[in-house]
């Protein structure tokens, strides 16, 4: 089949080289022209695409990069994996409906449109299947078939990956539901249906809110411990015995990527919209998880004022930009915030982190360093944000004066972990 994919990121691209790799001719389409030009020259800027497996599907002529909306003509199949940010509060869709437009306009009788990008409830019928009617004049679930299919990337994973990782798929209507299923059978290992979009879009966010409310719980349980003068972690690893019941979470700097710091969001947005209800528990995990880079940095003043130390004039080295360990993503990463509150309290602040090759939206002058021990020996204050296993932790722990470890991966008598 003809196959195009909207969005060449962290879902998109894995998903393209994929579908090249089992035979679809692809284009993958973007309006980054930087992107899509990395991506013509072999250049994978995603952990989850080695290099060599992008160009044998560039050698092979089953995948095409493209700025060109022209490139999306004659599609059999067509997947929208952009962005949905919040504004304010509130979702954006814009990327979604620019896409939709798009297609709407190579839209032909027996194709198919997918949308993968997580929002909530209701979008696909609501806002996605009304733009591709009204401009290809053509009608969902009679002439074109329309599903959702929510995105479960998680990168950097070894184990699960877009192949192995089972797929929700849903449509329209029952023939939607069958043409979207028999696309991604051919791409991954397990489809699971479900009867309409609606729910396909809500088990999205059961997901990510459920790992959102229990991490807000143990970030908030790690403030309360280190006051009571508490081993939050012995206590984790204790309750994490129980072979029933418990399923382990940890605490950390804050929460970062798309699906913790927004998706919830869209749900909780949702609820007050159509039912004029507040979603308490979005509502508080949000407040605890969005305050926990103020809690690393208030831990941070107080272990350099133990050492008669200012934040002020002080150079704070932070390891990890990148919200999640091993991948370069630093979408909402919480290191991004804990610089900013640096930099405001007067402090200079670098940063490490191997996988962060992309420019980070949202913060175009930050001081990019190596690992070194003359870094680690220059710096007043060493914060680990991001537990790469490419750090050296022998080379931190001996070199660093002063180390706060926010995901216990350090020892030593330098060492204050949250």
């Amino acid at each position: 089949m003809r196959v195009v994919i909207a969005g060449q990121g962290y879902v998109g691209l894995p998903l393209a080289v994929r579908a090249a790799e089992v035979g679809h001719e692809v284009v993958g389409y973007d309006v980054d022209t930087v992107r899509v030009g990395r991506l013509a020259r072999g250049e994978s800027y995603v952990e989850d695409v080695p290099p060599e497996r992008l160009r044998a599907v560039l050698a092979g002529g089953s995948f095409r990069p493209s700025t060109d909306p022209a490139d999306c003509a004659g599609f059999d199949v067509a997947l929208i994996t952009v962005p949905t940010p919040l504004r304010d509060g509130v979702p954006d869709l814009s990327y979604v409906e620019a896409c939709a437009e798009l297609l709407a306009r190579h839209l032909r009788p027996g194709a198919t449109v997918v949308l993968e990008s997580t929002t909530y409830p209701g979008t696909t019928e609501e806002v996605v299947g009304p733009i591709l009617e009204k401009a290809s004049g053509l009608t969902a679930g009679t002439d074109f078939a329309l599903g959702f299919s929510p995105e479960r990337i998680d990168p950097g994973n070894p184990s699960w990956n877009v192949v192995n990782t089972p797929k929700i798929v849903s449509g329209v209507d029952e023939t939607s539901l069958m043409r979207v299923k028999a696309f991604y059978d051919t791409v991954v290992d397990t489809t699971v249906t479900v009867s309409s979009t609606r729910a396909a879009e809500l088990a999205k966010l059961i997901e990510n809110t459920f790992r959102h409310v229990n991490i807000a719980l143990v970030n908030e349980i790690a403030m309360i411990s280190n006051d009571l003068g508490i081993d939050v972690w012995q206590a984790i690893d204790a309750a994490s015995t129980k072979p029933f019941g418990f399923m382990r979470f940890t605490p950390g700097p804050g929460v970062g990527g798309h699906c913790l710091p927004i998706d919830p969001s869209y749900l909780s947005w949702r609820v007050q919209r159509a039912l004029g209800q507040s979603f308490r528990f979005v509502d508080l995990a949000n407040d605890i998880n969005n305050h926990m880079p103020d809690y690393v940095v208030r831990r941070l003043i107080d272990a350099l004022n133990r050492r008669q130390r200012s934040v002020s004039g002080s150079r704070i080295l932070l390891l990890g930009l990148a919200y999640k360990k091993n991948t370069g993503d630093a979408r909402e990463s919480p290191a991004l915030r804990i610089v900013q509150l640096l930099r405001q309290m007067g402090a200079e602040v670098r940063v490490a982190d191997p996988h962060v090759v992309e420019a980070v939206h949202g913060a175009p002058d930050l001081t990019m360093v190596a690992l070194t021990a003359e870094e680690l020996r220059s710096a007043d204050a060493v914060v680990l944000l991001a537990d790469h296993d490419e750090f050296d932790y022998d080379l931190i722990g001996s070199e660093a004066k002063c180390l706060l470890d926010t995901r216990r991966r350090l020892h030593g008598p330098a060492v204050e972990v949250i």
